[in-house]
This record gives structure tokens, sequence and C-alpha cells, in this order.
């Protein structure tokens, strides 16, 4: 939910913008309240709102002190609620990037339209943010884990093109060096010594690689539990999971995916 701040030294009008509006429906829950521009501020630097609803003029710190204090440093959107006698200072506030201003008395309407508006941005905003980040980390994993590479190389070694592509086609299923040996009616020795020459791994290490890239891939979507990743990568020792992972990444999945969703 996106979480609203309310900034207003009238308290009716206040206790208005807090029980009268239908918060839930907009997806959206108060942060908290304040009467004046510090305490405000405060609230802002504890609870970090999607969207701080404020009026300008205020015993104290003023709205427009307090956005100007904190615009900034956090990333939240502002809405100014003003008398018509104060549109100078209204557009003051958009100059320093409040979205709107509601001007007094209060249009219910309007303000759920504006906060509508805003979330909707907001929204698309992280969903954008959230796309780029996860193509990012699944290119740096490849790039980390050297397994982007693999795609799509001529092998000097026909075994090494081979145990890449059952890797590729076979990850999720139980893997093992010593089963394809025998498929392929070859010594399990020699052909890990044939595939380190090629590419530099053993086979099981290179395995463990496109499994995590793949583990990762499934993280970085939002959609699915470590288990279940570790599951659909071919890893059903859990705990062995996490040790690779780690190894490999530098964190634990529960510490990759709480960043991600963070």
């Amino acid at each position: 939910m996106y979480k609203i701040l309310i900034v207003e030294d009238e308290e009716y009008i206040r206790k208005g913008l807090i029980y009268l509006l239908p918060w839930e429906k907009m997806d959206c829950c108060i942060a908290g309240e304040a009467a004046n521009g510090e305490d405000g501020l405060k609230l802002i630097e504890t609870t970090r709102p999607d969207i701080v609803i404020s009026d300008i003029r205020m015993p104290g710190m003023d709205g427009l002190e307090m956005l100007e204090c904190s615009m900034g440093q956090y990333d939240f959107e502002a809405v100014i609620l003003s008398g018509y006698s104060d549109f100078e200072y209204a557009r003051k506030g958009i100059s320093l990037g409040v979205r709107d201003y509601i001007t007094k008395p209060l249009d219910f309407d309007e303000l759920q339209t504006c906060i509508c508006k805003l979330t909707a941005e907001r929204g698309r905003k992280k969903k954008d943010h959230l796309d780029l980040l996860r193509a990012q980390t699944i290119l740096e994993a490849e790039a980390i884990l050297d397994v982007a590479g693999f795609r799509n190389r001529t092998w000097s070694d026909p075994y090494t093109e081979k145990l890449a592509s059952i890797v590729e086609e076979n990850y999720e299923k139980k893997i093992t060096l010593t089963d394809i040996s025998r498929q392929l009616n070859i010594s399990a020795s020699y052909l890990n010594a044939k595939f380190k020459a090629d590419t530099g791994y053993t086979f099981n290490s290179y395995l463990n690689r496109y499994r995590i890239v793949k583990a990762i891939q499934l993280l970085a979507d939002g959609g699915c539990l470590v288990y279940e990743a570790a599951e659909k990568t071919g890893f059903y020792d859990y705990k062995y999971f996490i040790k690779v992972f780690k190894k490999y990444v530098g964190c634990t999945p529960f510490q990759f995916r709480s960043r991600r969703q963070g």
C-alpha cells in the first residue's frame, strides 16, 4: 500500500482527511499525521511516505519550509493545501517539485482524483524500476558467473558442446557426470578433463553456476519463494542451494530476494 502523511495544523481538517477519504480503496494507508512542519519533517524521515499532503500556512515551520528541507532527500510526491490568497505560495511550492495543490475549502473528490493519479504514477515508476533492476541483476549475475559467454559458442571439443547442451536443457533435473558418461560410453574423468580444458570449469562448477543464474532469474521476478527457486533449478538439497548461492552471488537467496523487494 502507498503510505500517506498528512501535515495540517487545523485538527478538524486533518481528521477529516484521515477519516473521510476511502484510503484503503485507493490502496493507501495513513503513515502519520502532524500539526506543524517540524513534526512533519520528523515523520517524513521516519515513515518515508509515498505522498505528503501538507497545508502551507502553519505555526513555526510552514509547509513549504518542510518540503524544501525534505524533497531533495526523500522520494515522495507532495500535494499542498492552500487558501485562494496563498496562490503565490502555491506557485513556489510547484517550483520545489510539488505535484499539485488543492484550494480550501477542500473538494474531497478533487483530492481523491489527485491521489489516485499520483499512486498510479508511482506504481508505474516502481514497476519500471524493478524491471530495469531485474534486467541489470540478471546481466550482472551472468557476467559474474561467466554463463552468458557459453551461449552460441563454438567449442573445440564436441564433448564440451554436448555437456553444455545437456546442462541448458536439463538443469532443473538431477544431472551427474557419471550418468552422462555412461550414456556416452566414456569415462567421467575424461569428460571432466575435456570440459575443463575447453571452458576453464569443471562440469559440476559450470552446472552450479548455470543453475544459480536461473535461480536469480526466478527470484528477480519476485513471484518465487526461495525453496521453490531451489527446486526449480535442480537443487534438491535446500541447505546446499543456500551455500552455493552465497558462494557465487555474495549473499544468501533470502538477502537477495529482500533487496529486490525493498
